[in-house]
């Protein structure tokens, strides 16, 4: 995603929705790195919109978590620390267990169609992002931001399928913060083929109509991305220390 990708269409009273996607977007996709420092008039800048509906989309952005104001600094794209890490990724695998669980009790089969097309191009996107190892950068950034669309789209069929309102509200906050971690989980050698079966996993069994199965394999795939990006923070916490 590069910064002239974050031009809003101006559509009246949508306008503030679409602002709050674009800036969620680039803090999700690194644009906007963990403690960088917001500035409104480069945000007006880059989204082409208006201090009023900056300022309304950062409310609403901190609201979720995303960015945090410091009095005397202004907003910034918040940091998720290692602790915070295993907090995420403990409550969303309880959620998202439960959710795959109900989806294969209670979801419709015009939700279980949209599942496996969403992890069928999950599993495109993929082979697309290891398939030209050796390209240039900005190829490589558009299969990362495409890889991350289209698992991103999987949740969301995954959570839509419980038919729990509730679910879809916490599991979406807790991707919010959690989607630069997935990325850079999701791209760590090897955890991207596994990633690939374990999804192939949870559709199957929610096409059985198997709570149970469902339910532990969408455990079992969060507890694996979670020890990927957990040891991977903790390698980047190491070597901070030892350069202090």
């Amino acid at each position: 995603m590069s910064e002239s990708s974050l031009q809003v269409p101006k559509r009246g009273a949508t306008l503030r929705l679409l602002v709050e996607d674009k800036i969620r977007e680039a803090i999700s996709t690194g644009v906007l790195r963990p403690g960088q420092r917001l500035v409104e008039r480069e945000l007006c800048e880059m989204t082409g919109v208006g201090r009023t509906s900056i300022r309304e989309a950062l409310r609403q952005l901190e609201a979720e978590g995303l960015i945090t104001c410091n009095p005397h600094k202004g907003p910034s794209v918040n940091k998720i620390s290692l602790d915070e890490t295993r907090q995420l990724y403990a409550v969303r695998g309880l959620l998202e267990s439960f959710s795959g669980q109900e989806f294969a009790l209670v979801g419709t089969d015009a939700q279980i169609r949209r599942l496996e097309e969403a992890a069928a191009m999950f599993e495109f996107r993929a082979q697309q992002y290891w398939q030209y190892p050796d390209r240039d950068p900005e190829s490589t950034r558009l299969a990362r931001d495409a890889l991350i669309e289209a698992k991103t789209q999987f949740y969301v069929c995954l959570m839509e399928g419980s038919n729990n309102v509730f679910i879809v509200q916490m599991l979406t906050t807790l991707h919010n913060r959690i989607t630069l971690l997935r990325a850079m989980s999701m791209t760590q050698p090897g955890r991207l083929q596994r990633s690939v079966e374990e999804i192939k996993e949870i559709v199957a069994a929610i096409k059985a109509r198997d709570g149970a199965r469902a339910g532990e394999a969408c455990r079992k795939h969060i507890q694996l991305s979670a020890n990927v990006a957990i040891s991977y923070l903790e390698s980047i916490e190491a070597e901070a220390q030892l350069s202090d």
